[in-house]
């Protein structure tokens, strides 16, 4: 870990653009929290499927894709990682910097607003708020370790995260029972029914494999994405 760098890429990552989408989306789950509560449209079952539906299933995804390929592809594209890799830093040592970044954005404007919207919503009835919390945690840091890695090794990451997050896991693995086995979300959905006993969430996918898909994908993710940034000549970066 490196001050230096997460400092630098705290700054640019909401200094640019894409950071309006940081505040924008869960901004716009906190809202539809509130409306439900006020207007008595929160009792469990449409609590839960607005936590999985949304904040999961949606929210999750889109903003570790923003935070996971935000932290490190801007810089390999516009050829500024150069002045990063001429520096005596370890190359593992850089990546892990910036997939803690995305970690730490994730659980900022994804983990966060989702406890808080679960709140709103339920309080802790059933320990709804706390599975999905916990849930979009494990989630959320499994996504960035997929999104980090996928802006080291291709500059068409944010295309490749769309279609995974949204064709693969939203519509492929909703309507394909054998492609749920190999979902971020569904493991995570495991996690979540593992923590509350609410029968409004239920999975398809033991606790065990999910615990150990997320690990595996976690700790892969990190390991290719530094392997991969050192093999990056800065030639090649510019």
């Amino acid at each position: 870990m490196n001050a230096t760098i997460a400092y630098i890429t705290f700054r640019a990552m909401l200094g640019r653009k894409r950071a309006l989408l940081l505040f924008a989306l869960p901004a716009v789950l906190l809202l539809l929290a509130f409306g439900l509560r006020l207007t008595g449209n929160n009792d469990l079952d449409i609590s839960t499927i607005v936590l999985q539906r949304f904040a999961l299933a949606t929210l999750l995804p889109l903003l570790a894709m923003i935070a996971g390929t935000g932290v490190v592809g801007p810089e390999i594209d516009d050829g500024q990682i150069m002045y990063i890799l001429t520096k005596p830093i370890p190359r593992p040592v850089i990546v892990m910097t910036k997939f803690a970044v995305a970690i730490a954005l994730v659980v900022t404007f994804a983990v966060v607003p989702t406890l808080v919207a679960g709140l709103i919503l339920t309080g802790n009835t059933a320990e709804v708020t706390a599975a999905f919390t916990v849930g979009t945690l494990v989630g959320g840091i499994a996504y960035a370790a997929v999104f980090v890695v996928l802006a080291v090794v291709s500059r068409n990451a944010v295309t490749i995260g769309l279609l995974y997050a949204l064709v693969w896991e939203t519509l492929i693995g909703n309507f394909a029972p054998g492609a749920r086995s190999l979902s971020i979300q569904q493991w995570s959905l495991t996690v979540i029914d593992a923590v509350t006993p609410a029968t409004t969430v239920t999975s398809e996918v033991g606790l065990g494999l999910s615990v150990a898909f997320l690990v595996i994908v976690t700790v892969l993710g990190a390991t290719l994405a530094a392997v991969r940034l050192r093999s990056l000549s800065v030639a090649s970066a510019e």
